[in-house]
């Protein structure tokens, strides 16, 4: 068959060797001609292979590489023909193992290898393996040393590289074979012994036979494979050692026996002494010193593989011989494979604090911020990220005695590292970030001045904002319960997507930097060196300081921080977040305090309350998620304690309510972790409740009163107004008395739901009575909100006993500026003042309830001058907004109270107040009126027979108001618009023949008659006129106008009558006005003034009060009385007899237990016996003497008594009526 011209010249090349055997290729069946280029004869090249032929090495060389062609390209065709005839394959591999043995050309015996090594992979012949391998055995065993047994090693290891199994084979049926190779490691060429260990790493890649081969490792092959990896010169060998060795550090037994005959393992920082003999280290250390990066990266590997079984146990010797030294110079490479390799392997090292003792962190720190800032402008995120790790774990592992960075500039350097990291857009690279971003915020890496704060604020904004790129859109919804639960109160069933799980494991990172940043901030407090940067020039504005970082932080949290947690809570919770998130709201209070209550009230309007309470609910029933517990009752705690603060301020001043509700909460808070349905239950608890259970109870209310204040109610109203129903009669039951701060809590949830549940009926109604009346101060339960209000003035019961009260505490929390006042208790946002506000609650209520009215007017002169010129604008809105309203008279009458009143409390400006009201024609034009009613309206009998009283008041109050305006006015000479006109003989008419008087309305009357006997009846305010102006008056009847004689003794008659009485506020008005007659008439008339004096009917009166009781003498109004009769001596209504009886009386009473009034009595009288000189008895002036001594000194000792009382609902002053 002819070649093609293709083949041709092919053919002609390899013709001289064929040529050579033509007389025998004859012979050759055709079969072993190849059909396809190389057109070869396998039995010819079987023929010229044979030691015994007389063929040039290059010829035999050119037939190897044709039939390696052959057998390559033409595998099934080559292997057919072989399997053939097994004699012809036994014989080929014969020829080329002889080849082995009687060649030295290196090429030569490279190319035999590789045919014979191909034939038995694919002739997949099980006998001729054996065969070799004995024909190796032999080859070896009967050689007196390794010279010439390179190729049979090398064959050797490339047989067991190409049969996985045949390292099986050769230790369990050709152990002698793996013996000899101890005598190549011996033997003195570094060729042979690359062979030998690139052999033994073949071996020991197999599990199982490294187990075989362990004994073998262990006591003969260790010390001589180190010794001959710490001699290696060639890289050839230096590459085989470490590859046996990474083979060998696979296993944990080898590498406890190499690193035993290294030296000793498990040194600490303690050790002194080193053995000196420390191979495995050093000898990688050199391959690490070499400046060939294969070996380099090789010897790190190495390391690696050695440390990753115990770094711990294994680091010490590498560090003591400073490896770290040089791993940390390497990172200043190029080569991202040596770059990663030292990463990896400082990684390791980094489990052992010796590294951090020796320092080596602090020396190659800036090597390694310099590596990462290089890495950045590289396409390689994985090497970025493990660069990332390892400095996250010097981060975290470097002692704080020690400080890491040398200089603040690398401290800058290192957070500018850190922002551009966060900032790749690779997630994984992102993650190892904000991890390193956690560890960097530690005080013992900042602390070294000055504190670079801005670079701090840079970096924690960029977390932030990295992680607010990477969450969810905004819900269009108002944040309530974040999805945490269902409307039926179960969690959602569907688990988050992998997508959300990274966004968590990134945002989870992140708070954990921000949380390390708070405490930093924390730490830093107590550092003066860091309060602020101490090289800033003092004229410039220090923003570079703890104070704006702290702010800073604050702010962050707010507008970043938060809204990012939400928006994944809407996709998911988990609770190690939002531990982490709830801990580092908690530290924010401590951070800035000035700011923690603001804060505090933002976070309650924003649902935050609820939140801890649902994320207790769902995860922390029973004992699971301890951690979340604890960090979720810690801010409820920390948070209530500031809402509470904030109240407080605008409260009473002890601080003891703060103190118990902080009990309260810290003490239940743990245990509080019931839903909403729950909590319901658990307030409603009727049976018997004991103290822990109360506790909670209470505990509970607190936390809802303070959800409820910011408008976060998440408990039906209706619900909830039945439970704390239940729990207050259940502590009415068990006779309990909440704290003031419990209790306050139930009265506005109460209020607050009032409008959505039925009204309270008479059982309960009682119960919260009676906790008020207990209550020493109405404040310490009082919530300023239009609902409270509305709650205590709808229940007449209520309405009746605290109604002026909280009425007075509602107007003082109001600003009269038109605005509302600044109260923390309040939750209505700043609206106009209810003066200003035609829609204020109050109006309406005044509309529809007169009480609540006439109790405002009480206020006007009861309370305080702010509060009453409040009710006085709110009244006149209330007037003017309701012009139909009947009111009129119900406002006139008490309108004049309440100015009787304003005289009798205005204290040391009376005229003042006397000349406002005398400007006022209106006012006197009411007076008038007012006083007409008293001829025509019946007073009833007593201060307070029934539906008349109110007419009674009103009328005493008027006559009083009209003496006290006419004294007043006398007094101080004021103008006068407009003259009151009193019908004289009407006056002396009603106290001379009107029955069964009312003792306030006589005393009023009697206090009016007597004001004008004091003023001689020449006021300017009061005109007294006489009804019968036709009769003329007689001559005696002229000394003493505008009274006739005949008048002034019915009215000593009807004193006398009315002093019967024995009453004692009207004895002191008849006193009174009976001293002012008299007076009056000693002026105008003395004769019959003596007359009045001087009638018999007067010393039956005066026995008739003295038989009254013991020391019934002793009376003020009595004394008076015999103090008036002593003036008119010559009367002989008291005799000496008498006076020295009361004076021997009286010397035997002590004197330091009677009353004031009384003693002033008593020496008034005891002056005026003196005075008129009559007493011939020695002994008795001696007496009056003394007790006028003894009372000059008890008088000047005597505090100010206070006598106003109201009687009747009018205002009395007994010094006015008495005096």
């Amino acid at each position: 068959m002819e070649a093609t011209p293709e083949l041709r010249g092919y053919e002609e090349a390899a013709g001289a060797a064929l040529l050579l055997y033509e007389r025998v290729h004859f012979r050759h069946d055709p079969r072993w001609l190849l059909p396809r280029p190389p057109r070869l004869c396998l039995a010819c090249a079987l023929e010229l292979l044979q030691p015994t032929s007389a063929v040039s090495v290059v010829r035999k060389k050119h037939m190897l590489s044709c039939f390696h062609d052959a057998l390559m390209r033409h595998t099934t065709s080559v292997t057919q023909l072989l399997t053939q005839n097994e004699t012809v394959c036994t014989h080929l591999i014969g020829i080329l193992f002889g080849l082995l043995r009687s060649i030295d050309d290196g090429s030569v015996l490279e190319l035999s290898m590789e045919v014979l090594i191909q034939l038995i992979v694919q002739l997949k012949l099980g006998p001729f393996v054996h065969c070799l391998l004995e024909e190796c055995q032999k080859e070896l065993c009967n050689m007196p040393s390794m010279r010439g047994s390179l190729a049979t090693v090398t064959l050797l290891g490339k047989m067991a590289d190409a049969i996985p199994s045949l390292a099986e084979i050769l230790v369990i049926e050709h152990g002698n074979l793996v013996e000899h190779q101890l005598r190549g490691l011996m033997y003195p060429n570094e060729a042979m012994k690359a062979a030998v260990c690139y052999l033994y790493g073949k071996l020991y890649s197999s599990p199982t036979v490294a187990e075989r081969l362990a004994g073998h490792f262990k006591e003969k092959l260790c010390p001589l494979f180190l010794t001959t990896l710490d001699k290696a010169q060639t890289k050839e060998l230096q590459m085989n050692c470490m590859g046996l060795l990474r083979q060998l550090l696979k296993y944990d037994l080898f590498v406890s026996v190499i690193m035993n005959k290294s030296g000793p393992v498990g040194i600490s920082e303690n050790t002194e002494v080193l053995q000196e003999e420390n191979i495995l280290p050093l000898a990688l250390k050199k391959l690490l010193l070499s400046r060939d990066e294969t070996l380099q990266v090789a010897s790190t590997h190495c390391m690696v593989a050695v440390l990753v079984h115990s770094p711990v146990k294994y680091a010490p010797a590498f560090i003591h011989a400073d490896i770290p030294e040089f791993l940390f110079e390497h990172l200043s490479c190029t080569s991202e494979a040596l770059l990663w390799a030292s990463y990896s392997c400082l990684l390791l090292l980094t489990q052992e604090r010796l590294l951090f003792s020796k320092c080596h962190t602090v020396y190659g720190i800036e090597s390694l911020v310099r590596s990462l800032k290089g890495i950045l402008q590289l396409n390689n995120p994985e090497l970025l990220k493990q660069g990332l790790l390892l400095f996250t774990e010097i981060l975290k592992r470097q002692p704080e005695e020690i400080k890491l960075f040398p200089n603040s500039a690398t401290c800058k350097d290192a957070s500018r590292v850190l922002q551009e990291a966060i900032s790749s857009p690779v997630l994984e690279v992102m993650v190892e970030a904000v991890s390193a971003v956690a560890a960097f915020f530690r005080k013992h890496h900042l602390s070294l001045p000055p504190v670079p704060y801005g670079e701090l604020q840079a970096l924690v904004r960029a977390l932030l904002d990295r992680c607010a790129d990477l969450s969810p859109p905004v819900s269009q919804r108002p944040f309530r319960s974040c999805g945490l639960l269902l409307p039926g109160g179960c969690p959602p069933s569907r688990g988050p997507s992998r997508a959300v799980r990274r966004q968590e494991e990134i945002l989870r990172g992140a708070l954990e930097g921000f949380q390390n940043a708070c405490r930093l901030a924390v730490e830093f407090q107590n550092e003066p060196s860091a309060q602020e940067n101490p090289f800033t020039a003092p004229s410039t504005e220090k923003e570079d300081t703890l104070e704006t970082f702290c702010e800073f932080l604050l702010s962050t949290c707010d507008s970043l921080c938060i809204p990012t947690v939400m928006r994944h809570c809407e996709q998911a919770t988990n609770p190690a977040l939002m531990e982490i998130f709830l801990s580092v709201l908690n530290s924010l209070f401590i951070i800035v305090p000035h700011m923690k209550e603001k804060f505090s009230k933002k976070l309650a309007s924003s649902s935050f309350i609820r939140l801890s309470l649902e994320l207790k609910a769902r995860f922390c029933s029973g004992q699971s998620h301890p951690a979340l517990n604890q960090a979720c009752s810690s801010f409820l705690y920390s948070l209530c304690l500031n809402l509470f603060s904030a109240m407080e301020e605008m409260g009473p001043p002890p601080r003891e309510g703060l103190s118990i509700v902080s009990s309260i909460l810290q003490h239940s808070l743990p245990q509080v972790n019931t839903g909403r349905s729950e909590s319901l239950v658990l307030l409603s608890d009727s049976l018997y409740v004991d103290e822990a259970a109360r506790q909670r109870q209470y505990c509970l209310l607190l936390l809802l009163y303070l959800a409820y204040i910011h408008e976060d109610r998440f408990v039906p109203e209706a619900e909830l107004f039945s439970a704390v129903r239940s729990l207050l009669l259940s502590v009415q039951d068990q006779g309990e008395r909440p704290p003031p701060a419990v209790f306050r809590a139930a009265l506005y949830l109460l209020t607050i739901c009032q409008d959505k549940a039925e009204p309270l009926d008479k059982v309960p109604l009682n119960a919260i009575r009676k906790m008020l009346e207990g209550v020493p101060d109405l404040r310490l339960v009082y919530s300023h909100h239009p609902c409270t209000l509305k709650f205590f003035l709808m229940y007449p019961d209520l309405l009746s006993r605290f109604g002026h009260c909280v009425l007075e505490l509602w107007l003082s929390r109001e600003d009269g500026s038109g605005q509302e006042a600044e109260d923390p208790v309040s939750i209505t946002p700043a609206r106009p003042l209810a003066l200003a506000n035609p829609g204020d609650p109050l109006l309406p209520i005044l509309k529809s309830s007169s009480s609540v009215l006439l109790i405002l007017l009480d206020l006007v002169y009861s309370s305080p001058m702010d509060i009453a010129r409040k009710v006085l604008m709110v009244l006149r809105t209330f007037l003017e907004e309701n012009e139909n309203i009947q009111v009129g008279s119900l406002l006139r009458g008490h309108f004049l109270q309440i100015l009787q009143q304003l005289l009798v409390d205005s204290g040391a400006a009376p005229l003042q107040v006397v000349a406002v009201l005398l400007s006022s024609t209106p006012l006197l034009t009411l007076l008038q009126k007012t006083l007409r009613l008293t001829w025509m309206e019946p007073v009833p009998v007593s201060a307070l027979p029934g539906p008349s009283t109110k007419e009674a008041a009103l009328l005493c109050s008027s006559w009083l108001l009209t003496a006290s305006l006419s004294a007043q006015q006398h007094l101080g000479g004021l103008e006068v618009h407009q003259t009151l006109i009193v019908e004289l003989d009407r006056v002396l008419h009603i106290l001379t023949f009107r029955k069964k008087k009312a003792a306030l309305f006589s005393a009023s009357i009697l206090r009016f008659l007597r004001t004008a006997l004091e003023q001689n009846f020449s006021s300017s305010l009061v005109m007294l006129v006489s009804s019968d102006l036709g009769r003329l008056p007689s001559p005696e009847d002229s000394a003493l106008s505008p009274l006739s004689l005949q008048q002034i003794l019915s009215l000593v008659v009807s004193l006398q009558n009315l002093l019967v009485q024995k009453d004692l506020l009207l004895s002191q008005a008849v006193v009174g006005c009976l001293e002012a007659l008299v007076d009056f008439l000693q002026a105008r008339s003395p004769d019959v003034a003596l007359h009045v004096a001087a009638q018999p009917w007067n010393r039956f009166l005066l026995f008739t009060l003295l038989d009254a009781g013991d020391n019934s003498f002793l009376s003020p109004e009595i004394l008076r009385l015999m103090t008036l009769f002593v003036r008119f001596w010559r009367s002989g209504i008291l005799s000496q007899d008498d006076i020295g009886h009361v004076l021997q009386e009286t010397a035997k009473v002590n004197l330091s237990e009677l009353p004031t009034t009384t003693l002033q009595a008593l020496s008034c009288f005891l002056q005026q016996v003196q005075s008129t000189g009559l007493l011939s008895n020695a002994v008795l002036s001696t007496t009056i003497q003394t007790l006028l001594e003894t009372l000059s000194e008890r008088n000047s000792t005597l505090p100010p008594q206070l006598d106003l009382v109201c009687l009747g609902g009018v205002a009395v002053s007994f010094s006015h009526i008495r005096d």
